[in-house]
């Protein structure tokens, strides 16, 4: 499991992936690891409206890991980019790096924290909590090819900056007005 499967068209933005994510992560206040963002748009009576859950997309050419000082990241064989909060010192670097915002900056514990995937919980044979959590089941996880291979998958969202940059990972079913270039939407 090395890749986010996010059906956008059925997140109804209950944000009880952040939820989980924040707890089984034992988030600080104001941290959001996982986050759902709302899109809005267009002009009455062509009017647009939805949500995107996003963490980190594991990126195939990860701005994080290329901008983190301390060795802090690292991207395993399977594709998955690791922080080691014991290695991290906390210079924000790659916040400033990533442009989906996944890397998150503690400042309570002076360092930065970020999706792993719920590596533990994966390697006992459980989802992520993000997945397990949602009642929609718009979340999913599954090898990259699987992931990229499913039907109406992309990796590019108008509103979000261009996948060109970082080349993620996490895939995504969006509705036509999400696409971008779609200015009909």
């Amino acid at each position: 499991m090395t890749a986010f499967f996010v059906d956008t068209t059925r997140c109804v933005n209950c944000r009880t992936c952040e939820v989980a994510c924040k707890d089984v992560n034992g988030a600080a206040p104001g941290i959001r690891i996982r986050r759902v963002r709302v899109f809005e748009g267009g002009t009455f009576p062509k009017v647009y409206a939805y949500n995107v859950s996003m963490s980190c997309n594991h990126c195939q050419d990860p701005a994080c890991l290329k901008k983190c000082p301390a060795g802090a990241y690292s991207r395993r064989e399977d594709g998955l980019v690791i922080h080691d909060p014991a290695r991290c010192i906390g210079c924000r670097y790659c916040t400033w790096a990533c442009p989906y915002g996944a890397p998150q900056y503690d400042p309570k514990a002076g360092r930065v924290v970020k999706c792993n995937m719920c590596l533990g919980k994966v390697a006992e044979g459980e989802p992520p909590a993000c997945v397990a959590a949602c009642p929609m089941r718009a979340i999913e996880v599954g090898s990259f090819e699987d992931v990229a291979a499913r039907a109406g998958a992309t990796d590019a969202i108008r509103g979000l900056p261009s996948s060109t940059l970082t080349r993620p990972r996490s895939r995504y079913k969006v509705r036509a007005e999400a696409e971008p270039g779609n200015e009909e939407g």
